[in-house]
């Protein structure tokens, strides 16, 4: 089987991927004995996604597993006959990935973030815990993806009294600027939307931040455990290890178009204590109490 990627590499997504290789140990699937995985990664260069799965389908691997959209279209377009499990797609509108969630269809299945369809509610834990905040700036990979998410975090700030500065990036390079320009916006703080690139700039981004003082707020777990102030989405771990349970699910020869597309049932909610107080800000108790994991 292969995973594919525009991620950075292996090590910037370690617990994720051994959450999946775990799993895949559990079902009986052991690398070394009768599983080998080949590891594609492009280094947030999506250009190259097409060229490893075609390089993937030379090698006829059983199961190709993409990591975000994009390179789930790259390996649909390289082949119609390899089963695809995709994982941490944010959304399947516009992507032309399946037929539908129920029945999708063909040589492709996975696993969608549900991304979209939560933006509200983090910006509502957003005021619940910022309520002086009326000024957001979203950090972001400049993509169709993103763009879809933008729009919808923008649809629901109106109602929360909140502007949206859209601080899309393409490259490692933009980074600093995007930053300074949301600190001439006056943004109150940084709500990041992970991707291929905002993944391989976490360290860069927390240090930025820091330097212009706006707490950041992320979808996923990692950026508060780096630092971060908060986050509220679906638990990757989780996600990656029923990921793992399709790609034994197809093994064992059930075919994609057989297995619906899941959404992920498992959310988490996570502060860190220690850097809210680092910034002088007080969470309030009733946010602290729902807390899946409050990090002090």
């Amino acid at each position: 089987m292969a995973v594919l990627s525009q991620g950075p590499g292996p090590a910037s997504s370690w617990r994720v991927l051994e959450a999946f290789r775990q799993r895949l140990r559990e079902l009986g699937y052991i690398e070394g004995r009768n599983l080998a995985i080949e590891w594609r990664f492009t280094a947030g260069n999506v250009e190259r996604l097409p060229e490893f799965a075609a390089e993937l389908v030379r090698l006829n691997v059983d199961v190709i597993v993409p990591i975000n959209t994009p390179a789930a279209q790259a390996a649909k377009t390289a082949t119609a006959r390899i089963p695809i499990v995709f994982v941490q797609v944010a959304d399947t509108t516009g992507s032309d990935l399946v037929q539908s969630l129920a029945r999708p269809g063909g040589n492709v299945t996975g696993l969608v973030s549900n991304t979209r369809d939560l933006s509200g509610k983090r910006l509502e834990l957003l005021k619940e815990a910022l309520p002086h905040v009326t000024k957001v700036g979203i950090l972001r990979d400049s993509n169709r993806t993103t763009d879809l998410i933008f729009r919808d975090m923008d649809t629901a700030s109106h109602q929360l009294g909140l502007g949206l500065t859209d601080l899309a990036i393409r490259s490692r390079d933009e980074l600093q600027g995007a930053i300074e320009d949301g600190a001439k916006h006056h943004v109150g703080v940084l709500f990041v939307i992970d991707g291929a690139t905002i993944a391989a700039l976490r360290a860069p981004i927390l240090e930025l931040a820091r330097g212009k003082h706006p707490p950041v707020i992320s979808q996923f777990r990692e950026f508060v455990e780096a630092g971060g102030l908060m986050a509220y989405g679906p638990s990757l771990p989780e996600m990656y290890r029923r990921a793992a349970t399709y790609v034994a699910k197809i093994l064992r020869g059930a075919k994609p178009a057989d297995l619906p597309v899941e959404q992920p049932t498992k959310f988490e909610l996570i502060i860190n204590l220690k850097t809210a107080k680092a910034l002088g800000l007080t969470i309030p108790p009733s946010l602290l109490g729902r807390a899946d994991e409050v990090i002090q």
